[in-house]
């Protein structure tokens, strides 16, 4: 709009200014589609592999006011899913990982926890959320994975039931 013409612009020009406006983010629009389509780095196409195991353990939010009546000690049955992803298989057995090593290392990672009270294996006060232990099991599963050359993502998602989850999602090389 050009304010030296006046405050008396005609409905043309105002609606030849938003079509010309629009008309730009119809263009931008396009240019970013044709951009993801020839840009495959974008596009994650992965493979992935997963397991699952459960675990039972007993924490207290250490009668935190925030957690309510779940601030004091309970129980909690969780179901964990683990999904392994990478790029490329592996170029001798044509895989993510071997399945059975992921079972036994996700049994392993979880007997630390199973059938424990938090409040004593996180001796500090650690508020042991849902989202907290799917970072702890992440980071300790990636100890194990490390020694067999795993590269790629992980996410470890925890069920508190069939409706409720917490999960956290990195790669295998970096503890977090």
């Amino acid at each position: 709009i050009n304010l030296k013409s006046g405050p008396n612009l005609s409905l043309i020009n105002i609606v030849s200014c938003r079509t010309h406006v629009e008309h730009q983010t119809m263009i931008k629009s396009a240019l970013f589609l044709l951009f993801l389509a020839f840009s495959p780095k974008l596009i994650l196409c992965r493979y992935t592999l997963g397991v699952r195991d459960s675990l039972m353990i007993a924490h207290s939010f250490h009668n935190n006011p925030n957690f309510g009546p779940a601030g004091g000690m309970h129980g909690a049955t969780y179901t964990c899913d683990v999904n392994f992803s990478c790029d490329e298989l592996n170029s001798e057995t044509n895989w993510v990982l071997d399945i059975g090593q992921a079972f036994d290392i996700l049994s392993k990672v979880l007997g630390k926890y199973n059938l424990k009270n938090l409040d004593e294996v996180f001796s500090n006060k650690e508020l042991t959320t849902t989202e907290f232990m799917a970072h702890q099991i992440h980071n300790d599963l990636c100890k194990h994975l490390k020694e067999l050359g795993f590269s790629g993502d992980m996410c470890v998602k925890l069920w508190e039931s069939h409706n409720a989850w917490a999960s956290y999602e990195g790669p295998v090389n970096e503890e977090q």
